[in-house]
């Protein structure tokens, strides 16, 4: 199997390696990953995981080839194909075509975006919680020419991400977009060099595994929960997470006051 899981620390890396289809998956490779994931968040020593594609690509989408390979088997048909993909809002942990797109974790997941990463690949970054692109690599919508649905979140999270106006411009165009105007319109968080975004990706989940992980956790669980809240239930549902993290923002009060983080210097 080509997803492979390493632990750097706290820090889990889940890499996904098909350089013969620029780590397009297939359906046993998005069950790889699913699995992968599921582990990752059921493992009390793991903080913070980076999703990374090998041999210079993050993910070319779904295995297209693998698709018409099914559809030539003697009574294939694409809606039994999928049949098992089939879900409620309500399910837990259900599985998503590319695999863990439909996942609900309880910690972050930052992408190192190398490469491709289009069509279901785009998709599959765009559930991460953070984007690290490299310089040279690029998003793009390019299912829209062979006529394959966002059917793995893309037509819910890229709006919610960069707006309706610029979400519009990529799901209808299909165009590329590369690494410049990802991070102008918020597509991605940093731009690093090229053949570099592994290695920042891990910096950065250091960085997020090192801070006071019950009050980080709960500020990320307030952020994705109050999409379509009301106002007022958004704020009840943040107090709710918040308060029970109180005791350990005073004990970081008391570091401040001793003298740390004084005028934002954290020695970071």
């Amino acid at each position: 199997m080509t997803v492979r899981v390493d632990r750097i620390g706290e820090v889990t890396v889940v890499t996904l390696a098909r350089p013969d289809v620029r780590n397009a998956v297939d359906s046993a490779h998005a069950r790889a990953l699913y699995e992968a994931f599921l582990a990752f968040d059921a493992d009390a020593g793991a903080k913070v995981a980076v999703f990374h594609g090998a041999h210079g690509h993050f993910c070319a989408g779904w295995d297209l080839q693998s698709g018409a390979k099914l559809l030539r088997e003697p009574q294939a048909d694409a809606a039994k194909l999928f049949a098992g993909l089939d879900f409620q809002a309500d399910d837990r942990q259900p599985l998503g075509p590319m695999g863990p797109s439909r996942l609900l974790l309880s910690k972050p997941v930052i992408a190192a975006v190398s490469g491709a990463a289009v069509a279901g690949g785009m998709e599959l970054a765009l559930w991460c919680d953070m984007r690290v692109m490299e310089a040279d690599a690029y998003f793009g919508v390019y299912c829209r020419r062979f006529g394959v649905p966002l059917i793995d979140g893309g037509t819910v999270r890229l709006p919610r991400l960069i707006g309706m106006g610029h979400a519009m411009d990529l799901i209808l165009t299909g165009r590329k977009v590369e690494a410049a105007e990802a991070l102008q319109i918020g597509l991605c968080n940093r731009v690093v060099p090229s053949g570099t975004a592994r290695e920042a990706a891990i910096a950065l989940a250091q960085q997020l595994a090192a801070f006071p992980q019950n009050t980080m956790l709960a500020d990320r669980q307030s952020a994705c929960a109050q999409w379509n809240l009301p106002l007022p239930q958004a704020l009840q549902q943040e107090w709710d997470r918040g308060k029970r993290c109180i005791s350990e923002g005073l004990k970081g009060a008391a570091r401040f006051a001793a003298g740390q983080g004084r005028h934002g210097e954290f020695g970071e």
